[in-house]
């Protein structure tokens, strides 16, 4: 069944949020474990001032390790633009690095301006990066492994198939949502509700934010606050559960 992407103004209304704000609130939908879903400290966002990245995987495999090509298919950048038109919406290229540890950079300056321009909006690597600096400059956000000044032999060897990248599994047109806090996919089966479910949640959380903005805070008005926190949750996970 084909996917149905997120609208703009729904795109931009999530970007109004933060990475622990989505995973709250897909906690309270309960589709999947609390442990899932996100990738792990090995996923760094190299520009955590940039606002936040949302776009649909566009997953290939690279190698950059030498005589590995006799035994490959080797797709062009080219190539992978075309498979953008598949997906819903907003491309982020996610390559798996087979080579471990990596053996040089996934992505320079050049590549990212040619996915940009093209429409995606960011790359996430399970290896590292080059030209850090002129790929910042392109507003282009990156999340990697590391940095490393060379291309080595670098070539993607596999596109539209998972990939594992940051301990999980990404599949073409997962939905991704990544800034300096890391990266989590979001269930492209609640998708269409997270961004008011955002709003919901962080009105509730300014239960206890505005109680300690004000002057004059107590201990025990900040448990009153707490609790009131505490119970607009437990209604908004009511009425989001899917469990």
């Amino acid at each position: 069944m084909p996917i149905k992407g997120l609208s703009h103004d729904a795109i931009e209304q999530l970007r109004q949020f933060d990475s622990p704000t989505v995973c709250n609130v897909i906690e309270l939908f309960d589709v999947r474990p609390r442990d899932a879903g996100y990738m792990d400290s090995r996923i760094q966002c190299s520009y955590p001032e940039m606002p936040p990245m949302i776009g649909y995987a566009c997953t290939s495999t690279r190698r950059c390790a030498p005589g590995a090509r006799q035994n490959d298919s080797e797709f062009s950048l080219t190539q992978q633009i075309e498979t953008f038109d598949a997906l819903p919406g907003p491309p982020v290229l996610v390559y798996q690095d087979l080579d471990s540890p990596s053996v040089a950079a996934t992505f320079g300056d050049m590549m990212c301006k040619s996915f940009q321009t093209f429409g995606a909006v960011g790359l996430i690597t399970s290896g590292c990066g080059r030209d850090v600096d002129q790929v910042r400059e392109l507003g282009f956000s990156v999340f990697t492994n590391g940095s490393n000044p060379s291309h080595g032999y670098g070539y993607s060897s596999s596109m539209g198939l998972p990939v594992h990248v940051g301990g999980i599994t990404v599949l073409p047109g997962d939905l991704l949502f990544g800034d300096a806090n890391g990266v989590t996919s979001i269930p492209n089966e609640i998708a269409d509700e997270v961004p008011q479910a955002c709003e919901d949640y962080a009105a509730c959380e300014a239960a206890v934010l505005g109680y300690l903005g004000q002057s004059g805070a107590t201990r025990e008005g900040l448990a009153k606050a707490q609790a009131e926190c505490m119970s607009m949750m437990a209604e908004l996970g009511k009425r989001l559960s899917r469990a």
